[in-house]
This record gives C-alpha cells, structure tokens and sequence, in this order.
C-alpha cells in the first residue's frame, strides 16, 4: 500500500482549463447534449436569486452552454420560490414530483426527484447557499464530461472559508471529510481517500449514469453516490476540479454531528450492499446528543432520515417519460491495482 495508485489525481482539473466557454458550448453541440442545473433549496431567499441570475446571464443568454435552470424545494417557508421563478428559473416543489412515490424531506430526495423533471443529458447540482457564485461553479463541472467521454461524474473541491465571532478563517470547513469520511475511504476505499472534498455539494454527471444510482434522502447522498460510482463504474469514472473557494454559512458542531450520523448510517448501508462488510446489531435510529439544561446534561434525540431512494429506472413513471433509460451499458471498469 505504499505506493497507492491514485487514479483520482489523474483526474483532477482546475477552472481554468474550462474557462472558454465557447468552446464548451461547441462541443456540447457537436455531441448533440442538453445540459440541465438544479438547486435544492430550503429557505435560501438570501442567495438564489444572485446565483441564478449569474448563471443564467452568462451561461444561457450569453452562452448558452446550459438548456434550463430548476429549483427543487422542499418547502421553503420564506421568498426562495417567488425569487427563483422570477430570476428565470424552473420551480418545482418536491412533494408535487411522482406523488406516487411519497415525499422525504432532505436534499437527497430533491436531486433524485429532479431526474424526473429534468430534461438534460447531463445534470448538475449547485448548493443554493453559495455567496460567491461564479459561472466556474458550472462549466468546470461540466467540462471535463465534455471532453472526456470516459468520465461520468465530477466533483468540485475548494477552499473553505470559516466564519468565527472575530474573523473570517481562509480555510477550516470541511471538517466532517477530514474527521469522518477520510478515515473511512482511507481504511476501507484507498483510492476514493484521493478526493479532495467528497461531500462538497457542487457536482455533475451524466444521467445514464445517475438514474441508476440510489439516492439517499439525507445527509449521505453525496456518500452513497460516491460509493455507487465506484463499484459500479470504477474509480476511472470519477473526476474532480477545483474551484479556488466557496464562501457560505457554516454550521454548527451540533449540525455536524447529526449529518456523520446519516453519513455513517449511509456507509454501513454500501458495506452491507456490496458485501464487504456487515453489522450484527440493528442501528438506533435517532441521533443522540446532550444539551446542558440548568446545569444537567440531558439526552436529545433526533430522527435523522436515511431512507434510501432505488435508482430512477427501477420507477415506471420515469421509465414512461424516458423510454431509452436504462439501455445503456455500463461502461468497462479498469482493474486499478494498488
């Protein structure tokens, strides 16, 4: 294991060698592709209308590198729709997409249902709490599938900026990567310990590939697609690029410590389903912490969602939209030794 061989770091880009934007939308042209954006959104009025309106302003009216930009919420309680559908975007709430199969909230359930309502060749998902949007948080996602067809599914990565009663700290998010999931990968799936932010929130993929993943309704979808990818495609299928920073609010240790939780529950899932691995004991399904009330720790249990979503193609309204889903073969995994 010395010398591990990181496929990964092959594959890893910076925005910059995606910056021609029309040579991009050439090339989509050329290989006849329709590209779709989505953001999930959960009372994100303060920043969705700046993200859609640069992306929209530079990627479809000046470029139109992109087909249609959607909204999928679940539920906001403040202005996100409103704002959304009057920047120009699509606006769906999740609950209404294939009623028939019920409604999770949680970011997983809204990038699964929007497989539905989406019409592009390619997707992307796009956190809607990003401060500083730029079109790079698009066409370095979507470059590297244009130009390599071997790719499926690209990952950002950047710095993280964290935010402390004094200042504003350049770097210090990410923390449940390094603390939980680089452990993990490190000790079960070496070669996936050569992403560089595993659960950032910006990532792309081909949907013949992403309707046949499972999407975890929760905090593990990025996770479990990760996982997916890997056994089913092959670490050659993954790419990442980086984006130089992403400023957005931080959450709280608290917040963390919930997300692990769906994380964990996530990965014990992929373990058991791949056969590598598996628990004795039944999991406990809330998340346990202790809040110090009038000078005594008390117990507070949460039901954190880890309900798992089946790949897309196993639903017959969607098999019914998209008739030539599921006809394509995977592509051949390369034996990667370590």
């Amino acid at each position: 294991m010395k010398n591990l061989s990181c496929v990964l770091l092959e594959n890893t880009f910076h925005h910059s060698r995606f910056a021609d934007k029309k040579r991009l939308f050439e090339l989509k042209k050329e290989k006849g592709l329709a590209i779709s954006l989505a953001f999930p959104t959960l009372n994100e009025e303060a920043t969705i209308a700046k993200e859609i309106l640069v992306i929209k302003t530079e990627l479809m009216d000046r470029v139109p590198l992109i087909d249609e930009i959607a909204v999928i919420d679940s539920g906001s309680s403040d202005k996100t729709c409103e704002i959304a559908g009057a920047y120009g975007a699509k606006v769906y709430q999740s609950k209404d997409i294939l009623k028939s199969q019920g409604f999770f909230r949680g970011k997983g359930e809204n990038l699964w249902k929007s497989l539905y309502v989406l019409s592009g060749d390619i997707i992307v998902w796009i956190d809607a709490d990003i401060q500083n949007i730029s079109p790079k948080f698009l066409y370095a996602l979507v470059g590297p599938l244009l130009e390599d067809e071997r790719l499926q599914y690209v990952k950002a990565f950047y710095e993280r900026p964290i935010r402390t009663p004094a200042e504003l700290m350049a770097s210090g998010g990410g923390r449940v990567t390094e603390i939980l999931v680089r452990p993990l990968f490190s000790l079960f799936f070496p070669e996936l310990a050569c992403l560089i932010q595993p659960l950032s929130g910006e990532y792309a993929g081909r949907r013949k590939i992403l309707e046949q993943l499972s999407f975890s309704v929760g905090y593990g979808v990025e996770l479990g697609h990760l996982l997916d990818v890997y056994h089913m495609f092959g670490i050659q299928a993954l790419a990442q690029v980086d984006l130089d920073k992403r400023v957005h609010r931080n959450q709280s240790v608290q917040s963390l410590s919930r997300m692990s939780f769906g994380i964990l529950n996530t990965f014990f899932n992929r373990l058991h389903k791949y056969g590598e691995g598996s628990l004795n004991a039944k999991m406990n399904a809330f998340h346990i912490a202790l809040n110090l009330i009038k000078e005594k720790h008390e117990p507070v249990l949460t039901e954190v969602p880890v309900f798992e979503r089946p790949p897309i193609i196993e639903i017959e309204e969607y098999r019914k939209k998209f008739p030539e889903a599921g006809s394509t073969p995977r592509p051949e995994k390369l034996e990667e030794g370590l």
